[in-house]
């Protein structure tokens, strides 16, 4: 018979309400699910409405009763990630990455460490102790900042390698932490971690060798099942054996993780393996959010607010101007480092663990621990805000330079098209322009988009256009036309009506959503509004009925009137009776051009 008391029914309730129904709710209000996760952790742990269990025991069914119950599913989500970012890349991408991972990666931490170890001791701890706490503070989230950055931006790249060595440095800093106890061996400490060390290179040698003979094999014959089940169990396995291996020689799980993702990601199963193991990452990882915020004791938090903050302010100061720096000192552009060093800047899950370590061996004291978990839990609580605040000074740095720089190239605006939005769609219409040798000027606000954009030998602005100045540096009145391909579509109403109140002859040529959408855009004024949806339907068409043996001719112009006559309902439903009136351009491959003005 089912058991509604059984202390693991309860926690499951708990962790499924918070992800089926609290982090929608938080989605709906546009707050991140990283902080919705923590803030339900916050109400339904111990010190939160578990604390009123005794007094109102029907709380018992919507709080978590034992928070070290659902600490194994907790780390099963890091494992799960680490594997996930292990499919996405590929041994060349990691041996490329070396010198950021083992330079970058371990001065940063090294330097963090140092700094906040030496603030630490000046405030009164053994030189062990704040040696600890300083390497513990300098860790920074995998769990928390890789979903937010990702692994293929500069950012990204660059967050990744310093979060991969301070991964594979968390075992040895626990060995550390053990031969500078009061109470360790001396010499033996140090060789115990050399032993360790040596294991654990072994194990990963082994796991790459018999990795790549049995994984091609082993999958192959789950594929040939067609079972989803038998490839998931397949998947699963991988990882927890790998995870598994590497924690008995003495390493960190998330390093046998990374490795069974790398190895997969060999092999053609990768896209399948990503995609069915994907929910459970989602799902693991917010229990590990649940129990951080599990962690925050609102009523200590209330009672010692200020040298909590000041704690916390320290700690990312420290860690966001050392990361800062040395991306600088190794070529990466001053946003791009400014970034990365704000996302990077709060401690990190594993500093929970570190802790407990300079707990255990007598570094620290209880009270100290308990301080500095509560900072730690902050900090992650914080990570995402440090995210959009990092993104935003990156932005203003880039903007800051990009636009000293760019006042020249803005001339080019004078008789050419100006694209804002320079994406997938910009740079396409872009490419057309320039196979008719069209002159155009693109902008747009991701720095990375511009740099990857520029690489590539296109003309590109940086700036934000929801700032009026830089829509004024365009100069628009001297352009032939402009182009809108943003994928935000209250901006690109909002950019248009603008636009057209300044401009009444400017064609303006915008990119929709949908036919609603388009309606909406010609209201505003523009010219013409492309719908996604009825440009790749007619595609799809076209395409359909020439492989049917229709002639090439008549569909075309079948197109084109079907074009025409959506975008005639399209218009009627705008409230527009007839063609807008605007200026088009024909060029007059002479070197002149002709106005003509639709009745």
């Amino acid at each position: 018979m089912l058991n509604l008391g059984n202390h693991g029914l309860s926690d499951a309730l708990v962790i499924l309400g918070a992800a089926g129904l609290v982090i929608p709710a938080f989605a709906r209000v546009r707050i991140s699910p990283v902080i919705g996760f923590i803030l339900v952790g916050a109400l339904v742990g111990p010190f939160g409405l578990g604390s009123l269990v005794p007094t109102n025991p029907w709380l018992y069914h919507i709080t978590i009763s034992d928070a070290h119950a659902i600490e194994p599913f907790a780390e099963f989500g890091i494992i799960l990630l680490l594997f996930s970012i292990g499919l996405e890349l590929s041994f060349k991408r990691l041996w490329s990455m070396r010198t950021l991972v083992f330079g970058v990666g371990a001065t940063e931490l090294l330097g963090a460490g140092l700094i906040l170890a030496a603030v630490l001791y000046l405030t009164g701890l053994s030189t062990g102790g704040a040696i600890g706490l300083g390497l513990a503070l300098a860790l920074s989230s995998t769990a928390i900042v890789l979903p937010i950055a990702g692994t293929t931006s500069a950012v990204g790249r660059s967050a990744f390698a310093m979060l991969l060595f301070e991964d594979l440095a968390l075992v040895p800093i626990i060995f550390l932490l053990g031969a500078l106890a009061p109470a360790a061996g001396g010499e033996a400490g140090w060789i115990k971690l050399g032993v360790t060390l040596g294991f654990g290179l072994a194990t990963v040698a082994v796991l790459f060798v018999g990795g790549r003979m049995l994984l091609p094999r082993m999958f192959a014959q789950a594929a040939r099942t067609k079972s989803p089940e038998l490839f998931l169990a397949a998947s699963l396995l991988v990882v927890i054996v790998a995870s598994l291996a590497t924690s008995a020689a003495g390493l960190s799980p998330i390093v046998g993780a990374l490795i069974a993702g790398l190895l997969i990601a060999e092999t053609e199963y990768h896209g399948e393996v990503e995609a069915i193991t994907a929910p459970f990452k989602g799902l693991a990882l917010g229990v590990f959010l649940i129990t951080v915020g599990m962690r925050l004791d609102l009523d200590f938090i209330v009672h010692n607010w200020a040298p909590l903050l000041g704690a916390s302010l320290l700690v990312m100061l420290v860690k966001a101007a050392v990361t800062t720096g040395l991306l600088r000192l190794s070529g990466a552009r001053a946003g791009t480092a400014a970034e990365a060093g704000v996302l990077m800047a709060s401690p990190s899950e594993t500093t929970l663990i570190v802790l407990g370590v300079a707990g255990a061996a007598g570094l620290i004291s209880p009270s100290t621990a308990a301080f500095w978990t509560t900072v730690t839990a902050i900090g992650l609580t914080a990570t995402p805000l440090l995210a959009k605040a990092g993104s935003a000074v990156a932005q203003f740095i880039e903007r800051s330079k990009m636009e000293e720089a760019s006042d020249p190239a803005l001339e080019q605006v004078q008789n050419g098209t100006v694209i804002i939005g320079f994406g997938r769609v910009g740079r396409t219409v872009a490419d057309m322009l320039r196979r008719h040798n069209l002159p155009y000027i693109g902008v747009d606000a991701d720095i990375d988009n511009v740099n990857a954009a520029r690489r590539g030998g296109y003309n590109v602005l940086f700036g934000d256009v929801t700032r009026s100045e830089l829509v004024d540096k365009l100069n628009l009145g001297h352009a032939k036309a402009l182009v809108l391909t943003m994928d935000d579509p209250v901006l690109t109403v909002r950019l248009a009506k603008r636009v057209r109140g300044w401009v009444p002859n400017l064609p303006i040529i915008a990119r929709a959503r949908d036919s609603g959408h388009a309606a909406e855009l010609y209201r505003a004024g523009a010219s013409e509004a492309v719908p996604e949806a009825l440009e790749s339907s007619l595609q799809l068409s076209e395409v359909v009925l020439v492989d049917l043996g229709l002639a090439v001719g008549p569909v075309i112009a079948s197109i084109h009137e079907k074009r025409d006559e959506m975008r005639k309902k399209i218009k009627e439903v705008a409230g527009m009776d007839r063609e807008p009136r605007f200026r088009r351009v024909r060029i007059d491959r002479g070197g002149g051009e002709e106005a003509d003005t639709p009745a």
